[in-house]
């Protein structure tokens, strides 16, 4: 894709598409959103971990957060989890990668809080990057107890 294409598929996302609450009838799409993306940008855990986690995801995780989408109109391209001001997950369609849909959640989110706080693990470098540009700093490090991999804490705050 050349780049006059990718600013075209990012406008066209952008104009065409709204952040809304999430509700009962989006979980299943949330759920497989998740279930994608958490398989590609976390190759370094098995695929077991992420498909034994889909049944806590759509029952427990969701419904219990605060949660907002971008709806493109045809599809769902990604979504937002709040717990107070915790980020507890952030997740975009591999197909709605790179076209800015991270960016409108994170910002969504950032309009409705002053501080939010998040962990993401520390072998994901292209997620890690993308929070330091958003403006998050890793304040500590800890180790998953599920999956025995470093995760970094990082925390943003509205100036």
């Amino acid at each position: 894709m050349n780049t006059k294409t990718q600013t075209c598929n990012k406008y066209a996302i952008m104009n065409n598409s709204m952040i809304r609450k999430a509700d009962e009838a989006d979980l299943d799409q949330l759920v497989e959103i998740w279930y994608q993306a958490s398989l590609q940008a976390h190759d370094f855990i098995k695929k077991e971990y992420w498909k034994a986690n889909k049944i806590a995801m759509r029952k427990q995780y969701l419904p219990s957060s605060e949660t907002y989408l971008l709806d493109s109109g045809v599809r769902i391209l990604g979504f937002i989890a709040l717990v107070e001001n915790d980020v507890a997950a952030i997740f975009v369609s591999p197909h709605g990668q790179g076209q800015g849909v991270g960016t409108l959640l994170l910002n969504h989110a950032k309009k409705m809080r002053h501080n939010l706080q998040l962990k993401v693990y520390k072998k994901n470098r292209p997620s890690v990057a993308f929070y330091q540009k958003k403006g998050f700093v890793e304040v500590s490090e800890l180790i998953d107890a599920e999956t025995g991999e470093i995760e970094l804490i990082m925390k943003w705050h509205k100036e």
